[in-house]
């Protein structure tokens, strides 16, 4: 078991590092480290998600990813304050603005395209980009203590970029209720609409976001990022472009070792030894 942390990514006026990394045998356990901002997304956060799934991108050891928060809030969302500081600017903040929505929405994509599945671990509250974090995990477990909101529309800023992932998790009336009144949702709704997994008693999110990351880190990572690819890819196709595209992908597939190793395991009825390739 190792950790890490991302000192270098640190709050401009703290040397408190904003995100914690941990390993735990083939699962990378990444943590917002903001609690007295309410784990809001900072710059210096964005800066140190995507630094660390750029490194974990490259790890074969690590085959499954969870993401957890420090405090009573998961994520607040963008960090307003740090946002309005620049309004002062000749732009009035327009170039800090630009810059900051496609860091966080690199990022968010980021998260998407990772070969390795993230699990968000949610125990509280997941406000705005907070809930567009969650939304961009590939799974995702709460605790009965979170709540899920889109309020940017009571204070005249529409959660656009939340929108994005809410509504490609969601059914549109779903999204546009969330979107358009600000109301929270719990965890048993989130989960009845398909924005969590599961709902979980508090204080177990991140034991049971744990035991899916293990389960998943079990399999073959080669075969898992086959699938997590394809099925990111096809939703964005018409249904024949999706059924050719999902078809060439299942003759690559066959075509792996893995797969040829799997096929035979279950036939012969033992357990197979993945090799990733």
């Amino acid at each position: 078991m190792s950790a890490q942390t991302y000192a270098s990514r640190a709050d401009a006026a703290s040397a408190v590092p904003v995100l914690l990394r941990e390993d735990l045998g083939k699962v990378a356990v990444l943590t917002l480290n903001r609690p007295q901002a309410r784990n809001s997304l900072s710059e210096a956060l964005i800066a140190a998600l995507s630094d660390a799934l750029a490194r974990i991108a490259t790890e074969r050891s690590v085959r499954a990813v969870v993401l957890g928060a420090k405090g009573p809030a998961f994520c607040a969302g963008h960090d307003l304050k740090e946002l309005t500081a620049h309004r002062s600017a000749p732009d009035r903040g327009r170039e800090y603005f630009r810059h900051m929505m496609e860091a966080c929405s690199t990022m968010m994509q980021a998260i998407v395209h990772l070969p390795q599945p993230v699990i968000a671990a949610v125990g509280g509250p997941a406000t705005a980009a907070g809930c567009q974090l969650v939304a961009s995990c590939d799974l995702a477990v709460a605790s009965t203590a979170a709540r899920f909101i889109t309020p940017g529309v009571d204070i005249g800023l529409f959660c656009s970029t939340p929108m994005v992932a809410l509504s490609r998790n969601v059914a549109r009336k779903h999204a546009m209720e969330m979107l358009l009144t600000g109301e929270a949702v719990s965890a048993e709704e989130a989960r009845r609409i398909g924005l969590v997994n599961r709902a979980v008693p508090a204080g177990r999110e991140r034991e049971e976001a744990m035991a899916l990351a293990r389960d998943i880190a079990a399999k073959s990572a080669l075969t898992v990022k086959i699938g997590k690819e394809a099925f990111y890819r096809q939703l964005e196709m018409n249904l024949a472009d999706a059924y050719a595209y999902a078809s060439q992908t299942m003759v690559e597939n066959m075509l792996a070792r893995d797969a040829e190793e799997g096929i035979g395991a279950f036939i012969e009825k033992r357990s197979p030894t993945w090799q990733d390739r």
